[in-house]
This record gives structure tokens, C-alpha cells and sequence, in this order.
């Protein structure tokens, strides 16, 4: 048999020779390398020198990527500032018994409040990041970590939880509009909504709820803030290394074994449950490959038409919380439509820096990614009509009853109809500027035209 080696590099930059440098740092790598039969092996960050991506074959540059040594030492410092600074951790003894206090008085107030509430479909996770000034992952982690009873069955280390968690929302790359550690936080609550649906709920053991949490968690970790289409193009090393499959997920994956592995959080279980542990977080994070949407929905409706799914079956749960994770990354259509827009403008924004990036360096510029052609509107209709409308009409047959499920396709579909009038304002503002272009015809009639938002 062989096994996976990841090690981990210190970072990784594009680089030119013109004189405007772009980064697209990635902070932790995995390459896969034979080994010892069924061991899957890490190497702390910073263990190997940073690997330079030369889009045009150029020489690296001496000190554009931060040294291992450097590396380490900062995240020395992060930790003791989680650990010494940070108002998150103090009052880490619990005042009564069974509760853990994990904000000072200085958030006891808004932030608390709602995360008493973290199991609505309304929460804000603007407005927590807000309020735990930035670190709206690390709090709703340990928050819901405590409630569910995680810490507790696990028997976990608080200050090794903390390390973890911190390390994964640092690598989260903050410069990015979507692929960032509030919209990890976004997804984590979602899926926190959706293990407490009845259907699942009662049948979920604490090892599917801790994988269903981590995996939202960490999904995303370490995104460069462009796809995989870009990585292949460019001949980034991830892409080779991946052989141009799920390149970003693996990474994604990879990233998260190495943090686990470093932080220690899970070194006091048993080897063989560590590592089922690990693998069974890859399986997930790689589910949210929406190159594999297909395949995942077919299986579902299959399921869902021959009334054979057993949730009593590990491997049915699992199957369940894949989907439930793909749900949760896909779900900002389904959310109300102040917060739905957000997210949106944000997604197209990455998209655009991206069509911008491969623009200025004579690239074919990818699918969704030319502000000059392919507006907010248009973009978000054809994802919520191809992507998420059939996955979330399988779920809410797989959880009806569910008011829950009902609110969700309430939202997505007013959302829908909110973009289709946008686009046609768009389309309107276009031809009036060129009037060679046919005016076009509202979507809904001329009385959903005069109701323009």
C-alpha cells in the first residue's frame, strides 16, 4: 500500500518581470510523496523553502517571499497574542458549571446576543465579524464547539482548540472579497443550522457533528482568491501536483491535515481515529468541488426517489453531510436578500480582479470573470438556475418537513426575481447607450418592470 506525505512550504507568489508584482500568497502547500503504508505524514509550516510560481519563466526575486524562519516566529507571535492579548480568551474558566466564557464584558453584549440566535437563518455574519473584531470564526468555532458538547466528548485541549482555530482563520486570506474567513464563518453557520434539522439531528453521532463543523470551517483555507482553471493555465504547481482535479480542494484539505497535525488538537486520540479523522475531512472539503455537482445530486435524487436513504448507516450520514456541506458553500442565494447582495458583489469582485489579472497578461480570460461583458445580475441568475435551485430543491425533499427549507427557497426564488429585474435595468441602461441593441422585454411582465429595487 502507499500513503500521503504532506509537507508543508512556507509560501508561495506569483511573480513577473514588470515591475507591478502580484501575489497570490498561499501559505501552506501539500505535496504528495510515497511513504509508509497507510501513514498519513506532516511537516510543520515553514519546514521547506516557499516554491515561486514564474508565469513567464522568470528568476525569483530575493526577499518577495517571507522566509520559513520569519514565518514561524510570526506564527509564534500570533499565538501568544490569541493567547495572552486577545480579549477572546480571557475568562476562559467557566463562571457556572457547563458554560465556557468565551467573551469578556466588552462582547457580552450584541455578540452574545447573537449567538444565542446562531441557529436563525437570519444572522448576520457581517455584523459579528464587526463585533469580534475580526475574528468571527475563531468565536462562532468555539462557541458552537462548547454547545454541541464537542469539547467535552472529545476531551479537548482549549488553548490547542484556540491554536487551530486561529491558525485557520489567519490563513484565510483577508485581501480576498468572497474566499475569506468571514465567508468560512458564513458557511459554518449555515451548516450549524443544518445539522440541527430534525431528519438529521437525531440520528448525527458528536464525530459527524465535530467533521461537519471542521469541514465547514477549513474549507476554503489558504484560497488564493482565483480558480482552478487559472491554476492549470498559469502551470501552478498545485495543479501538476493534483494532476488538474479538485486542485484547490486537495490544497484546501492538505492545509487543514498540516494545521491539525501542528496545533496537536487531536495528538491525545488514537492514531487509528486521528487519521479516520483526516480522511474522512478530506472526503467532505473535496465534495465542494462544484465540478462535481453532477455527480453528487444524481446520487441524491437516486436516494431520494428509491426512499432508501438510512441514516443509520455511517456511510449514508456521511454521504448526507457532503451534501449539507455543499448546501452551506452555495447557500448566500438562499439568505435574505440584504446580506444575499453582499455576498454576491463580493464573489463577482473576486471574479473580476481575476479577468483583470489575466487581461494584463494576455490570458483567455475565464468564464464570469469580464466585468466588461458579464454583469452582477447575469452571473448570480445562471448560478442560482444551474447550481443551487436544483441542489436545494433535493434537500428540501430530503428534509421536509422543514420550515427552515421552505424560508430558504422563499428567499432564493424573491432573490432570483430581484436580480432578473436588475438585469433588465442593466440591459436597458446598455441600450440607451447603444441604440443599436433591441430593447429588451422585462422578465414577468411590465408590472414586475415598475417595481424595480
Amino acid at each position: 500500500m502507499s500513503c500521503l506525505m504532506v509537507e508543508r512550504c512556507g509560501g508561495v507568489a506569483f511573480k513577473w518581470l514588470e515591475q507591478n508584482v502580484i501575489q497570490v500568497r498561499m501559505l501552506a502547500d501539500g505535496r504528495l510523496n510515497a511513504g509508509h503504508a497507510g501513514v498519513l505524514l506532516a511537516e510543520r509550516r515553514g519546514s521547506y523553502p516557499p516554491i515561486d510560481l514564474r508565469i513567464l519563466k522568470t528568476n525569483s526575486r530575493p526577499g518577495e517571499v517571507e522566509s520559513g524562519t520569519r514565518r514561524k516566529l510570526k506564527r509564534l507571535l500570533s499565538f501568544q497574542r490569541y493567547c495572552h492579548a486577545s480579549r477572546l480568551l480571557r475568562g476562559l474558566m467557566p463562571h457556572t458549571p457547563g458554560s465556557l466564557h468565551l467573551l469578556d464584558d466588552d462582547y457580552l453584549g450584541q455578540a452574545a446576543h447573537m449567538l444565542s440566535k446562531v441557529d436563525t437563518w437570519n444572522f448576520d455574519i457581517f455584523l459579528f465579524d464587526r463585533l469580534t473584531n475580526g475574528n468571527s470564526l475563531v468565536t462562532l468555532m468555539c462557541h458552537l464547539f462548547n454547545v454541541c458538547g464537542l469539547i467535552h466528548h472529545f476531551q479537548l485541549d482549549m488553548v490547542k482548540l484556540h491554536r487551530f482555530l486561529g491558525m485557520v482563520q489567519e490563513d484565510y486570506h483577508s485581501h480576498n472579497p468572497y474566499h475569506n474567513a468571514v465567508h468560512a464563518a458564513d458557511v459554518t453557520q449555515a451548516m450549524y443550522c443544518y445539522i440541527k434539522e430534525t431528519k438529521l439531528a437525531e440520528q448525527l453521532t458528536p464525530l459527524d457533528v465535530f467533521l461537519g463543523l471542521m469541514a465547514a470551517a477549513a474549507h476554503d483555507v489558504d484560497h488564493p482568491g482565483v480558480n482552478q482553471p487559472f491554476l492549470i493555465k498559469t502551470r501552478h504547481h498545485l495543479a501538476s501536483l493534483y494532476q488538474n482535479t479538485s486542485v484547490l480542494e486537495s490544497h484546501h484539505w492538505r492545509s487543514t491535515v498540516g494545521m491539525l497535525r501542528e496545533s496537536g488538537l487531536l495528538s491525545h486520540l488514537p492514531a487509528d481515529m486521528s487519521q479516520d479523522i483526516e480522511q474522512q475531512l478530506g472526503s467532505l472539503i473535496l465534495a465542494t468541488d462544484i465540478n462535481r455537482q453532477n455527480e453528487f445530486l444524481i446520487t441524491l435524487r437516486e436516494h431520494l426517489d428509491n426512499q432508501d436513504m438510512d441514516l443509520q448507516l455511517a456511510t449514508h450520514r456521511h454521504f448526507i453531510l457532503q451534501i449539507a456541506l455543499k448546501c452551506a458553500d452555495v447557500c448566500n442565494p438562499c439568505r435574505e436578500w440584504e446580506l444575499s447582495r453582499q455576498w454576491s458583489e463580493r464573489v463577482c469582485e473576486e471574479f473580476y480582479r481575476q479577468g483583470d489579472m489575466e487581461r494584463k497578461f494576455d490570458l483567455e480570460i475565464s468564464p464570469l470573470c469580464d466585468q466588461q461583458t458579464d454583469s452582477v445580475p447575469a452571473i448570480q441568475i445562471g448560478f442560482i438556475s444551474y447550481i443551487v435551485e436544483p441542489l436545494f430543491e433535493e434537500w428540501q425533499r430530503f428534509t421536509e418537513p422543514s420550515m427552515l427549507s421552505q424560508i430558504m427557497m422563499g428567499h432564493l426564488h424573491k432573490n432570483k426575481a430581484c436580480w432578473s429585474r436588475l438585469r433588465y435595468v442593466h440591459t436597458l441602461a446598455e441600450t440607451k447607450t447603444h441604440p443599436h441593441v433591441e430593447e429588451p422585454e422585462p422578465e414577468g411582465g411590465q408590472e414586475e418592470a415598475e417595481d424595480i429595487p
